[in-house]
């Protein structure tokens, strides 16, 4: 166990105590600010009947998110239903994200937006779609509102399989400063406020973060910095909303390993192959929003930057120097969305209908792959420029026939163009597509506490765009073959919610998904490449019950099959990396007056397939999170237990061909893993004024 006595730094930590002195000093007195009445949304008890679009779709509030155990900010997706957040890297990486039959890699096939910016990032160095959420403050989201399944006209790029509306909060249920520290090096700093004035609002926090992890050979030595400032007011008949972000990190990895390293002794299950591996990342935003009865509009900019070296095949491409390779991708990218409302009722029919658009541009100067040894560069794979441009039309209606019956129908039109500057010629060029999308579906509710949903629609994800220029293979000068830039997905399902208002809320679906190329992992270079065209199907069911106001419990389980449906010669009908069983359950007790606090979190993530003829399969992980915690007028402290019961399962699985010093030239075909962190404790102190 260790514990740091001291708090990271003393230049952070003064920083922040000044940040809250000043946020306290604004406030008239304390005494006025216990005055203000402050309730944390629980999203589970809102009642969505004749609201929601399909059995699939959900809101998760800020006291569900403040009451659940975190071991990384990423897990934030996990209160969608079904979805599964794993990581076979460093802390500093993007996670690895599993839906609906989906190992989703990075955030391919799942779009995600922060305040209306998206996450999912396109033509990246590290994976098409990749999705980071380390910048993400937990304290400060005020909600997330999911959408499973294709059938929202006004979510374009990587929706095929869902997506998820992360708003930040527009009002903290109270101001807040926290320590927390735990085994292996863990310290984190919050703090975080508000200050109003008449019809103005700003909203800030901060937090630090150090972490060395468990690992025997590597200090993952994180060092990771979040701030955030978020200005609200009122503008005629709406709410206008300004907000900076900031965050930087760097910190080393201890990446996938393979089992027979660990079997013949040369490292134990925490070790590493290749202990120079790590990188940083940062991310700058500025965004603004606007929302009225009629009319939604947001505009953002954003600065992107990653350095992440790896070493997945150890000595298999490079006997002499190594298989470590440094990925490389800086960006901006600006955008915007404008959508317009109108509720008429033609032939007496009420009618809502949304027409908007979006417009996305990412200039990425730099995305490279470079091998390395020691962080070193000592050649170059390859070394582009992108400008990607999209754009996005999007209608939608919701007619209600009779006082039971709505129907919904939408339709979306996105165009592509990228152009690619490559450091090989004959791979630079332009590349442009266009998609339409049709979305529809019908809704009755068939009584005060049940109703009914048929949904179908037509998504899509976008390719690298440098594998739709592509003519030569950078390393071996073979001849390749270009991908599209636009891949269609065609889903449809049907399901049904009950709620009743005091105790339940009972949502079940049975979807499918057609793709027309998946994009699969590719172990030797880290990164995915499009495949052949595949089919899901499977079954959700998610409950959440209440016994009283402060005491819940919930279960939900996924059930999936996915198959290729085009043939390939010696290969099988298994889609690569998908887990047909998954399923989370959790008690809860949160009181709103002091007193004790408690949750526990069941997750899991049943056998992956690792090949396509399921000749290989990974076992399945099971891991168990505690919280116990008191609070005592404005103090809370919490002692949280992850991995309750020291599971050595594996976070995830891969099987490709490796080579270990002294082995055969042509490698070691072998299961590759990234085990789950074992148990640790972390205690929080904080302090709510």
């Amino acid at each position: 166990m260790k514990l740091t006595s001291t708090v990271i730094y003393g230049v952070p930590v003064l920083f922040v105590a000044t940040l809250v002195q000043a946020a306290d000093a604004a406030h008239t007195s304390t005494a006025e600010a216990h005055a203000i009445e402050r309730v944390a949304v629980f999203g589970r008890q809102l009642n969505l009947l004749g609201q929601s679009s399909s059995a699939s779709e959900g809101i998760v509030g800020a006291g569900e998110i403040a009451s659940r155990p975190l071991l990384r900010t990423g897990e934030v997706l996990e209160f969608v239903p079904g979805m599964m957040v794993t990581q076979h890297s460093g802390s500093g990486k993007a996670n690895q994200y599993f839906l609906r039959g989906f190992n989703l890699d990075h955030g391919t096939d799942f779009a995600t937006t922060v305040d209306g910016m998206p996450i999912n990032m396109r033509s990246h160095g590290h994976g098409q779609g990749y999705t980071d959420l380390n910048f993400l403050i937990p304290e400060l989201i005020g909600q997330i509102h999911y959408y499973k399944g294709a059938y929202y006209p006004e979510v374009g790029d990587f929706s095929g399989a869902g997506s998820a509306a992360i708003s930040l909060t527009d009002d903290l249920p109270y101001r807040q400063m926290a320590l927390t520290l735990g085994e292996y090096g863990y310290q984190r700093l919050l703090a975080t406020g508000q200050q109003q004035w008449q019809d103005n609002k700003f909203i800030f926090g901060g937090e630090l973060q150090r972490y060395d992890g468990p690992w025997s050979d590597v200090e993952e030595d994180v060092r990771k910095v979040n701030a955030v400032g978020r200005y609200l007011t009122h503008v005629g008949n709406g709410q206008l909303a300004v907000t900076a972000m900031a965050y930087s990190n760097d910190w080393n990895s201890a990446d996938q390993i393979p089992e027979r390293a660990v079997t013949a002794g040369i490292i134990d299950e925490y070790g590493s192959l290749d202990t120079d591996l790590g990188g940083d990342s940062s991310r700058y935003s500025l965004s603004a929003s606007y929302v009225d009865s009629d009319w939604q509009a947001s505009a953002y900019v954003i600065r992107s930057r990653l350095n992440l070296f790896s070493n997945f095949t150890y000595f298999l491409d490079n006997p002499q120097d190594g298989d470590e390779f440094q990925q490389v991708d800086n960006r901006e990218i600006w955008g915007g969305k404008l959508a317009r409302d109108w509720h008429v009722a033609p032939f007496g029919i009420t009618t809502d209908i949304t027409s908007g658009m979006d417009v996305r541009y990412d200039h990425i100067g730099k995305v490279a792959l470079y091998h390395t040894q020691a962080r070193q560069q000592i050649g170059t794979v390859r070394d582009d420029a992108v400008d990607e441009f999209s754009s996005g039309l999007f209608g939608k209606l919701e007619a209600e026939l009779t006082n039971d019956l709505k129907l919904r129908l939408g339709a979306r039109y996105d165009y592509y163009n990228a152009d690619v500057d490559s450091d090989n010629t004959l791979n630079s060029g332009n590349a442009n597509d266009g998609i339409w999308s049709l979305k529809g579906g019908l809704s009755y509710l068939v009584s005060d506490d049940l109703e009914l949903y048929a949904s179908a629609g037509q998504g899509f994800h976008s390719n690298d765009a440098r594998g739709a220029t592509i003519k030569v293979d950078p390393a071996t000068g073979e001849a390749l073959n270009k991908v599209d830039l636009l891949v269609r997905s065609t889903g449809a399902e049907l399901g049904f919610r009950y709620y009743d208002r005091q105790y339940i809320n009972l949502s079940a679906a049975f979807w499918y998904l057609d793709l027309d190329s998946e994009l699969l992992y590719v172990g030797d270079a880290g990164t995915t490449e499009p495949s052949r065209a595949s089919r899901r199907y499977g079954v959700e069911v998610s409950a959440y019950y209440w016994l009283s106001d402060a005491f819940s419990i919930d279960a939900e389980l996924a059930v999936t099959r996915a198959r290729f449906t085009e043939d390939e010669t010696l290969e099988g009908k298994y889609v690569d990396g998908t887990v047909p069983w998954v399923a989370s359950a959790g008690i809860n007790y949160q009181p709103d007056a002091t007193g004790i606090h408690a949750a526990l979190r069941l997750r899991y993530l049943g056998k992956r397939t690792l090949d396509s003829f399921k000749a290989h399969e990974a076992d399945a992980t099971t891991l168990v999170n505690l919280s116990l915690g008191y609070a005592y007028q404005d103090w809370d402290v919490k002692a949280e237990i992850l991995n309750l019961f020291d599971s050595n399962d594996h976070d995830i699985d891969y099987w490709y061909s490796s080579r270990l010093s002294g082995e055969a030239a042509d490698g070691v075909e072998d299961l590759h893993y990234h085990p789950v962190e074992p148990r640790m404790l972390r205690v929080s102190l904080s302090y709510r004024y």
